[in-house]
């Protein structure tokens, strides 16, 4: 296996890259099918096809160049980036698409360098009488040798021969600018088109594998002695010189022919050039460039892949990553390229898979223009790049590219995004620890959040009467009874946030520090199996009371302060009742609303019924308490239950009471049943007795106290023997129902 991506022997500078992707470029389409295009379309009409093309490639080869200038970009090219930004999962996926994508492409190129010798086949034909009447008679003697020379030469030598069919393929183009055309339009239209031509997009499809060029170049970046340097230098320039090249053919092929002539001639450009036969000689340079572009890269992708342990089986991925010793050429993984490209250059047509590798080749643009998308919203100080690009290309580069993806053909975009969520899943479950996405969008969610926050605080408005719990929590005995937590995700799962504290006392220092560090994870592994939307964290002081003070001065998560604070002591130990009624003044003078919740070996039960209790003097508690149950019953583990309202007053009152109670449910369409609501006259006696007697199965009881209960602490820690879980609750001001 190779024990690293790079080439210790890398000498390639910035010329192969822009080469490479040029070359691929200025490949087979320019040659057999970019006149077809502008006589379906028009010179006005492949003029939108270049723009568009290049609404998604220069974006990428913008992307490109960031992202190269701020990483070690090592063997692998496009999958490298994209593998190293969104992890090895999604990396993973995608670069196994681009891998297919560029190992069907050397068929593809194989193929059309066969379409090359119409002119001499014909001409045998003709003065022989001897005809050939298959293509593969050609491309695949043609697959045989690319193949002997990559598996016994490797890049250095694919290299070699690509300066020879580039300066071929140059020349061909400039003696086609430079030829005097006999079929000359007698008037040139920069609108006209053929009768019954072809749809705009179909015909983008089909030029479309023209702008894949940009990915060629990147798949050297291991074999590059400064790819930093090198990759955005080369893909940038290709990229310009291809998008200039392309009009200047557009405009010489529409004054130089008629539309139904360039439809009819798949090699009208030798009826144009100064000499004719230098555009096959053109096509197949091109068409042999292209087809060594794909061949050198692919390996390479493999050899990535492979690398990282994407596949199931460790042998298979050790025998991809393997490299020759002397230059860790990928031999391994050329032979795989070979016998699939083999396979498709028997079968000779690839129309079918052609459009697949459109497919993908625009989802792997989509991914680089997002990653810097992301990168941009993310501002990591790790994120460096010594090439500036702007967040707005970026993401027009990523629309663009899912956009086209679905006007190409949507029925092939559907199609490939299935693949690929198939190649994902099945990565997924071989590789669970490696998690995509997480490192990315960390970041991208930390700076929305923290934008987030700072609106929300300034836009807040003490007039709007609309209340949502923005809860706090401080307890010592989280690993004793988790009642509280549970009433803190019940409460923020939904409508509120919530944050929940444990409280370490004593010092801070470093042990204390380290401990509060174990705690926090502990906290966060017991919190993991459960639906909850907490955030946790600790707190250490010498003092319950310091900590208290230091928490009702906390700014809440949510951006906005904390408006209600919670508490909860044991019925069967309540020593600590006494340090909460004690700091009570101190939480009340912030303008928190108070809950104190009274745990019993009851809990909570079957979590199907809340009870809440309304007397005379709950006149600013009530709307709060109403409002709590209604919240808890939105959690899930809820999803059964219903409030029952009891009201405590004297029996002349009772249906003045009970008509206020149905109008404000109804006002503020609470899902409580009238026949829920229950009026139980009381005028002196025992309190305690009447709600153990109605409430003594209820899960959760709700009930409200003043700040004179706290004053006799057995009011709220006595009298209660029989209840399940009770929460008591004390509102800051009276809330409104909307």
């Amino acid at each position: 296996m190779a024990k690293s991506l790079v080439n210790t022997n890398a000498k390639f500078g910035t010329l192969p890259v822009f080469l490479t992707a040029l070359s691929t470029i200025l490949g087979a389409i320019l040659f057999l099918r970019f006149g077809w295009a502008v006589g379906q379309v028009g010179f006005l009409g492949v003029i939108g096809i270049i723009i568009l093309g290049h609404m998604v490639t220069i974006p990428t080869a913008f992307a490109v160049a960031e992202i190269a200038t701020n990483q070690r970009v090592q063997g692998g090219g496009a999958y490298f980036i994209i593998s190293r930004s969104f992890g090895l999962n999604i990396g993973g996926a995608i670069g196994i698409a681009l891998y297919l994508s560029q190992a069907i492409s050397v068929a593809f190129y194989v193929i059309a360098f066969g379409e090359a010798f119409e002119p001499v086949i014909t001409w045998i034909g003709d003065q022989y009488n001897f005809y050939i009447p298959d293509r593969r008679w050609i491309s695949i003697p043609t697959m045989v040798l690319l193949s002997s020379l990559i598996l016994t030469k490797g890049a250095n030598v694919g290299m070699k021969a690509l300066y020879f069919v580039v300066a071929i393929l140059l020349t061909s183009i400039i003696m086609f600018f430079m030829g005097d055309s006999s079929i000359k339009p007698d008037v040139v239209d920069f609108h006209h088109t053929i009768p019954n031509n072809l749809p705009f997009f179909f015909v983008f499809t089909i030029i479309f594998p023209a702008f894949t060029g940009l990915a060629a170049g990147l798949g050297l970046s291991g074999d590059l002695k400064d790819p930093k340097k090198s990759i955005p230098r080369g893909t940038l320039w290709a990229t310009i010189v291809g998008m200039v090249v392309y009009i200047a053919v557009a405009y010489k092929f529409t004054v130089s022919a008629s539309p139904e002539d360039l439809v009819s001639d798949q090699l009208i450009m030798s009826k144009i050039a100064i000499w004719g036969p230098i555009i096959p000689i053109g096509l197949a340079a091109a068409s042999l460039s292209s087809a060594l572009g794909s061949i050198m890269v692919a390996p390479r992708t493999l050899q990535a892949i492979g690398f990282d342990d994407i596949f199931p089986q460790n042998s298979i991925n050790r025998w991809f990553a393997k490299g020759r010793k002397t230059d860790n050429e990928p031999i391994n993984g050329s032979l795989v390229t070979i016998i699939i490209a083999f396979v498709f250059v028997v079968i000779g047509d690839v129309n079918f898979v052609a459009q697949i590798i459109s497919m993908f080749f625009m989802v792997t643009y989509g991914a680089i223009c997002l990653i810097s998308l992301l990168e941009h919203f993310a501002a990591d100080p790790a994120y460096r790049p010594t090439f500036r690009s702007y967040w707005q290309i970026s993401l027009l580069g990523t629309l663009f590219s899912f956009w086209l993806m679905f006007k190409m053909n949507a029925t092939y975009a559907a199609f490939s995004v299935v693949i690929m969520a198939m190649i994902y899943y099945v990565i997924m479950l071989n590789n669970e620890e490696n998690q995509g996405l997480n490192k990315l969008f960390r970041g991208v969610i930390f700076q929305l959040s923290r934008q987030l926050q700072i609106i929300l605080q300034r836009a807040d408005n003490e007039k709007d009467k609309s209340w949502r719990p923005f809860g706090v929590c401080i307890s010592h005995d989280t690993f004793k009874r988790r009642s509280a937590f549970d009433i803190m995700r019940w409460i923020s799962y939904k409508y509120g946030f919530g944050t929940y504290i444990h409280f370490i006392k004593g010092l801070l220092n470093e042990k204390t520090t380290e401990e509060s560090k174990h705690v926090l994870e502990r906290l966060i592994q017991l919190s993991a199996g459960s639906k909850n939307k907490v955030y946790l964290d600790t707190i250490i002081s010498p003092s319950y009371t310091s900590a208290i003070a230091q928490v009702v001065q906390l700014s809440g998560i949510s951006g906005k302060g904390n408006n209600l604070i919670l508490f909860e002591f044991s019925r069967t130990d309540p020593g600590n009742l006494k340090e909460i009624t004690g700091n009570y003044q101190l939480v009340e003078s912030a303008g928190f609303d108070i809950c104190i919740l009274n745990t019993s070996y009851k809990s909570f039960g079957y979590k199907n019924e809340i009870h809440i209790w309304i007397s005379p003097e709950d006149y600013v508690n009530a709307n709060l308490m109403i409002l709590l149950g209604y919240i808890i019953l939105g959690h899930p583990d809820w999803k059964k239950g219903k409030i029952k309202i009891f009201a405590l007053y004297p029996e002349e009152s009772i249906e003045e009471k009970r008509k206020q109670l149905m109008e404000l449910i109804k006002a503020g369409r609470l899902p409580i049943s009238p026949s829920n609501i229950s009026m139980v006259p009381f005028e002196t006696g025992n309190r305690k007795k009447v709600i153990m007697k109605y409430s003594a199965d209820a899960d959760l009881t709700i009930i409200g106290f003043s700040t004179e209960a706290l004053k006799n602490i057995e009011e709220l820690s006595e009298g209660y023997n029989d209840l399940g879980n009770i929460l008591f609750v004390s509102s800051n001001r009276a809330k409104a129902i909307n």
